[in-house]
């Protein structure tokens, strides 16, 4: 494996980005494998520390996995828009690009690549770097009023860019069941889904619909049918009762964690997470 280029990390901030935890990641990651599959990527800080050669990352998230394509397809257009965004960031224009995505029609002539520039502004600009969006599906963060937020790390996403178009990394926006579908015994897989909350204050509104318990009752079927293939799986989520009760059988790792973005402030700050695996 090639040296890591410390340039190719994530662009985006994220609710439950893994960059502070890359280090107990790391431990728990075999020392060899074929293909990655990331079926939940977010910001993608653990694709980017590993910098596999082959690898299949997935999200439900259209837009973010849309963003992807265009850093990987349109860098220098991306680029350009970015600075644009950049010189005419001021709260109205925030509220401006915000409400594009309410006429269906004349934000479906956006091309791919202002769509992207626009999660991007939107997201180093929003209140507390929170993608979130309504029933609807519709972008809902207010203005953060940052003093010289990061709009367009231009090293970063050329850096990104080279990453994705250099090696066979697979793009693909679908169900997190799809996207592992085809993973063989050789291959690895890191589950990074939206957390599981006793009360229901964990934030989990990327997507319209959130992750229910049902959802994450059958994110552990695929954990354990992988596990019969002889795929090697680890996975990350809360330290619930309900969590621990789920994966009971697994090796389960308490790790602790900082976390600066929750619907309740009692959720903030250092909290214990789980890391749970089959080998």
């Amino acid at each position: 494996m090639t040296c890591p280029d410390p340039l190719v990390k994530p662009f985006l901030k994220w609710a439950g980005g893994k960059r502070q935890l890359l280090p107990e990641i790391r431990r728990s990651i075999p020392s060899s494998f074929r293909t990655y599959y990331e079926p939940f990527l977010g910001a993608g800080a653990v694709l980017f520390d590993l910098q596999p050669a082959q690898a299949v990352v997935n999200d439900l998230n259209d837009q973010l996995m849309l963003t992807y394509r265009a850093v990987r397809d349109d860098v220098e257009q991306l680029i350009s828009l970015l600075e644009v965004h950049k010189l005419m960031n001021s709260s109205d224009y925030f509220y401006e690009v915000r409400g594009l995505d309410r006429n269906t029609a004349s934000f479906g002539e956006l091309s791919h690549v202002e769509k992207a520039a626009r999660l991007i502004y939107l997201n180093k600009t929003c209140y507390n770097g929170l993608y979130r969006v309504n029933s609807q599906g519709l972008f809902n963060v207010p203005y953060g009023r940052y003093k010289n937020p990061l709009i367009c790390e231009a090293d970063v996403l050329r850096a990104v860019s080279f990453y994705l178009r250099e090696h066979d990394v697979a793009l693909m926006c679908g169900d997190f069941a799809d996207a592992v579908g085809k993973a063989h015994p050789g291959d690895f897989v890191y589950f990074d889904p939206p957390y599981h909350s006793a009360n229901n204050t964990n934030f989990t509104g990327y997507q319209a619909g959130g992750f229910s318990e049902p959802e994450q009752e059958r994110l552990r079927d695929v954990f354990a049918s992988l596990t019969e293939k002889g795929v090697k799986c680890l996975l990350s989520n809360s330290d619930t009762g309900f969590i621990r009760d789920l994966y009971g059988g697994f090796i389960v790792e308490t790790v602790s964690a900082s976390r600066a973005i929750n619907a309740d402030s009692s959720g903030r700050g250092k909290v214990n997470e789980v890391l749970i695996r089959n080998w």
